[in-house]
């Protein structure tokens, strides 16, 4: 009996010289990936045309996330990813319309190119002019 209280007192005493910081570095909780807004990718907005209505781009895009209301000529869509340890990234693609067609883009992605992940990819600016491709007449 005396050797378990023994035993414990020196347990006890080793974990109080511990920090509580030092205990919490080892034994970190859980994080989840967080995704808020809406994601778009390099193929959807390969899709994007110069002239294309407002319901086509929604079709394509999706309902923006925002929509101005003084400014109804311009849509921004927000995408934010947050791995769970990691630093947050954040993609933002603005659209801009003349009436109620669409007349240029602007944001973190390219119209046409290799492909990948808009919302990892990094490379080259941040914020770009994107030039559209004109509407097919039919």
């Amino acid at each position: 009996m005396r050797s378990h209280f023994a035993a414990a007192l020196v347990a006890t005493s080793l974990l109080a010289g511990c920090s509580f910081d030092s205990l919490v570095g080892v034994v970190s909780p859980y994080r989840i990936d967080v995704r808020q807004g809406n994601y778009v990718d390099q193929e959807m907005v390969s899709q994007l045309r110069r002239g294309m209505t407002r319901d086509q781009v929604r079709y394509v895009l999706g309902t923006p996330l925002v929509v101005g209301m003084f400014r109804e000529d311009r849509w921004d869509y927000v995408y934010r990813y947050r791995p769970g340890h990691e630093d947050a990234q954040q993609r933002v693609i603005s659209l801009f319309f003349d009436g109620d067609v669409l007349d240029r883009l602007e944001g973190d992605v390219e119209a046409s190119g290799a492909g990948g992940d808009a919302a990892t990819e990094s490379a080259g600016p941040r914020s770009r002019v994107v030039e559209l491709p004109p509407a097919q007449e039919r």
